[in-house]
């Protein structure tokens, strides 16, 4: 089904998965604030979408997948380009029609905006390159703008939740890791949940065994949110499940590698958020492969004994925390 857009309209793409989405809030809240009163339109995949719609971030979804075509033609509309640098991302906007695209400089066309665009970075936050690239139209925003709740006063009273899985191989830390550290915090009396998708079930199953209470397969995203917002703690790689921890103001632990958390880590709050990461900037690979088929070197660094350690000091810290409040 083809949207007709027109000069109301603001057609975002950012066309990814959930943790990308939710990067990008910030910069979503910046469109809003660029082009106040206009409706904005986000190319997104339906979950995501619906999921950020319901909250108010975006007024419409408009069904998308990476870079394939979108379905909407138009006029006097403003694009913005919160996929990728360009080009390809840039002539997807650009063929809906627009009157003006918002999008980082790029060999496109040589023609505006292209030229005009800021530049891109490689290494920087995802939420600072996307922040920076709505400033340059007036929509100011921030690591602050994460949020989908105030931050909560203190942990919820629920399991640990446990997200071993990733899109990747080389963002799965070891199921067998996994297995270990299910197994010492069932042994210290902390309740865990398993998330995951329907692919991830064996994962889930796996840590079952230990005596987590296996959620894979069960849950969209309303689910998740719902899981993550009444967690004591979360455990997770560099996956969708850490970035609903970061915007719901939830303690987590997360296993960083291939790719550097000075890029995609949590940008609020980093008393909550304990980050592992053995990578070293200095050295000239040091960012591996976010889509490899293999684990990254540096994500297999991380010992069980790492992410014991810093989920016992955030349990403890929570118990403290409960503590304080319920003495009012």
């Amino acid at each position: 089904m083809r949207r007709e857009l027109d000069g109301g309209d603001v057609l975002v793409l950012r066309a990814l998965g959930l943790g990308d989405l939710l990067a990008g809030v910030p910069a979503l809240r910046g469109v809003r604030r660029a082009w106040p009163g206009r409706r904005l339109v986000l190319a997104a995949p339906r979950g995501i979408g619906e999921f950020l719609r319901t909250r108010g971030v975006v007024d419409e979804v408009l069904v998308s997948s990476g870079l394939e075509p979108l379905p909407a033609k138009g006029s006097g509309h403003v694009a913005v380009d919160l996929h990728g640098r360009g080009p390809a991302s840039q002539e997807l906007l650009l063929a809906t029609g627009p009157e003006f695209l918002l999008g980082f400089r790029s060999s496109a066309s040589g023609r505006p905006p292209f030229d005009d665009g800021p530049p891109w970075f490689l290494d920087e936050h995802e939420v600072t390159r996307w922040c920076r690239l709505l400033a340059a139209a007036g929509g100011d925003c921030g690591p602050e703008d994460l949020r989908l709740r105030p931050r909560p006063a203190a942990p919820g009273d629920g399991p640990v939740v446990v997200h071993p899985g990733a899109a990747f191989a080389s963002r799965r830390w070891p199921v067998g890791r996994w297995a270990a550290v299910v197994a010492a915090l069932r042994a210290a009396g902390h309740p865990v949940a398993v998330t995951g998708t329907a692919d991830e079930a064996p994962l889930g199953a796996a840590l079952a065994a230990h005596g987590a209470q296996d959620l894979t397969g069960a849950l969209d995203l309303d689910g998740l949110e719902a899981a993550v917002a009444g967690s004591r703690l979360v455990l997770s790689g560099d996956t969708g499940t850490a970035h609903v921890a970061t915007a719901l103001g939830v303690p987590s632990v997360l296993l960083f590698g291939p790719t550097p958390p000075h890029w995609w880590g949590p940008a609020i709050d980093p008393d909550l958020h304990t980050v592992l990461w053995h990578g070293d900037p200095s050295a000239s690979d040091y960012v591996g492969d976010p889509h490899g088929a293999e684990l990254d070197p540096t994500l297999g660094r991380t010992t069980v004994e790492e992410v014991l350690t810093a989920a016992t000091a955030h349990l403890a810290a929570g118990r403290s925390d409960r503590g304080a409040v319920s003495r009012g």
